[in-house]
């Protein structure tokens, strides 16, 4: 995984539904994780967690509903989006999976490509830089669509893995990221990379940022890790 490839991790137990979803999503450009219920989605999500989850109300044992109340009180997972897929159209349905923590409601039968979208209406929000979205901070501005960087108007020339941390600290702007955290966002969990290559891509990131001038907008946060700002 890289970050310009956001996971979805589709729950779902029925499987023809399931295989649908999974090659449209994948066609789009998603990397897809699967679920068929509720025990196995919660797992997932603590061993690989996804930047979005398309999750089925109605399953066996544990709902799709509680899947979404148990991640939604977590501090690790509340801020993944969760659209939830349901046959129930009731209003008051939709509002009891919105009141669970859902961030969207989508009834059952639905249209792939209007599915397709709401995903990516969320991904806008959450991870800007995965759906082509432009990204400004100070004097920096990143066009994830053409993969250029410029400062104060002048171009950048930044590597694929230094463009891929600058995407990563530009979505969330103050946020502390961890070595660990940085290594699993921008070089992917199933590849293994010393936690100070991180430290040297940071270094060349530096540089790159700094080399028409200006302040290093980078902040070292000692025993924590780097932010942007």
């Amino acid at each position: 995984m890289s970050a310009d490839q956001p996971t979805v991790l589709l729950v779902e137990d029925e499987p023809a539904q399931r295989e649908v979803l999974s090659y449209n999503l994948a066609a789009d450009g998603f990397r897809v994780l699967t679920a068929s219920n509720g025990e196995d989605a919660l797992m997932l999500v603590a061993e690989d967690t996804p930047d979005i989850i398309v999750l089925d109300w109605m399953m066996p044992n544990t709902s799709g509903i509680e899947v979404c109340r148990q991640l939604k009180t977590r501090n690790a997972t509340r801020a993944i989006p969760i659209i939830m897929l349901s046959a129930r159209s009731e209003e008051l349905d939709r509002v009891r999976g919105l009141e669970t923590g859902a961030d969207d409601y989508v009834v059952k039968p639905y249209s792939v490509v209007e599915l397709l979208a709401r995903v990516r209406a969320q991904l806008r929000r959450t991870r800007p830089a995965t759906v082509g979205e432009r990204l400004e901070y100070d004097d920096i501005v990143l066009d994830s669509e053409t993969h250029r960087v410029t400062r104060r108007d002048k171009p950048l020339k930044l590597g694929p893995t230094e463009f891929r941390l600058l995407s990563t600290f530009m979505e969330k702007p103050g946020r502390v990221w961890s070595r660990e955290q940085l290594l699993d966002r921008v070089w992917g969990r199933d590849i293994y990379v010393d936690t100070r290559t991180v430290d040297v891509h940071i270094g060349r990131l530096r540089k790159a940022l700094c080399v028409h001038g200006g302040d290093d907008p980078l902040r070292t946060v000692r025993g924590a890790g780097y932010a942007l700002g």
